[in-house]
């Protein structure tokens, strides 16, 4: 099977704080963030809720899509996420874990 990327928002709750990072394997990653070992930001600050991801099949596609979101205003990344994902849920649970 082919290397796919994926880039990612984790959200503490609903229109709280986000993180947005890019992985190779995207449950993986989030079980490091749930099991404190993402990055200290997503530790510190409880965010844990997989919101919304996009996936890539070139790597270089899914880190400029990440750097464009970080970059992104606050409002813009609600926007995203309500617009695919309004309910807020975990998508976490919807990955093949």
């Amino acid at each position: 099977m082919d290397q796919t990327y994926h880039v990612y928002i984790l959200a503490s709750r609903r229109n709280g704080t986000l993180y947005t990072g890019v992985t190779g394997d995207l449950a993986a990653r989030c079980s490091q963030h749930r099991n404190g070992q993402g990055s200290q930001f997503t530790e510190r600050y409880g965010v844990h809720r997989l919101v919304h991801a996009e996936t890539f099949a070139d790597v270089s596609e899914a880190i400029a899509r990440e750097k464009a979101i970080k970059k992104w205003h606050r409002a813009w990344k609600l926007e995203l996420i309500e617009r695919d994902n309004p309910q807020w849920l975990d998508l976490y649970d919807r990955l093949n874990v």
